[in-house]
């Protein structure tokens, strides 16, 4: 781990307190103390944490689900970064996910209006989409193979339509500029990484890491320093045009 980094581990009891997130969300509306203290639970360890190590950015990583605890996290999130595969599932999921954020995005706001003035600070809860990333990806030749090509031609526009919530009369010209990168398939490098307890980018022949699979760790390297760069470039454009 770099000195450069910090990470706040996640534990599956928080599963416990989903419920009370549940039951204090709608709350937030009536402007009661508790519900916000509980909403923002999240959002105050990150920036304590933020604050007590000079972080420049916070990264939330969430599972896929628009559960309570999701929504506690997200509630702390500027942007989202959406992974989606070549499949149905990331279709449908698109299309639960894009009205979900716009309806949590709105109760929020109404809500954060009417926070006690002693609670302070609160988070902006803008959850500004930026864009996906096409996970998994597949390919022959330069080209995707014709399995999936046709899942990955849908997306576009189900992300427009369903996630920014903006009519489509004809198909998106491709490259989709709302894709922010594609992440292939490293098949064997990722239970070497786990096994190795460290990323598959940072594997080395002494982890099983020879041949072929130095040439796919060196790639996966680069796709993944050339991921976080878009990233950030996006979200300075978002703020750009915010401030």
């Amino acid at each position: 781990m770099s000195d450069a980094l910090g990470l706040i581990v996640g534990d599956l009891a928080l599963s416990t307190i989903e419920d009370d997130l549940s039951t204090e969300w709608p709350r937030c509306l009536e402007g009661r103390e508790r519900a916000f203290r509980v909403t923002t639970a999240f959002w105050r360890v990150m920036k304590e944490a933020a604050e007590r190590h000079q972080a420049d950015v916070v990264l939330i990583d969430v599972g896929p689900n628009l559960g309570a605890i999701n929504r506690a996290a997200l509630v702390a999130a500027d942007h989202v970064v959406i992974p989606v595969a070549s499949d149905l599932f990331s279709l449908q999921g698109l299309k639960n996910l894009g009205p979900t954020l716009r309806h949590w995005r709105n109760t929020w706001q109404q809500a954060k209006s009417k926070a006690p003035a002693v609670l302070g600070e609160q988070p902006n809860g803008e959850m500004s989409p930026i864009g996906y990333i096409l996970m998994q990806h597949v390919e022959r030749l330069g080209r995707p193979t014709i399995a999936y090509e046709k899942w990955q031609a849908r997306l576009p526009g189900a992300y427009c339509e369903s996630v920014l919530g903006e009519a489509i009369d004809q198909p998106i010209t491709l490259p989709d500029p709302h894709q922010i990168q594609r992440i292939k398939h490293y098949r064997s490098l990722m239970p070497m990484a786990m096994e190795a307890r460290k990323p598959m980018f940072a594997l080395r022949p002494a982890n099983g890491a020879i041949g072929a699979h130095q040439t796919n760790v060196q790639q996966c390297y680069e796709d993944f320093e050339n991921l976080v760069h878009a990233i950030v470039d996006r979200a300075m454009l978002k703020m750009g045009a915010r401030v």
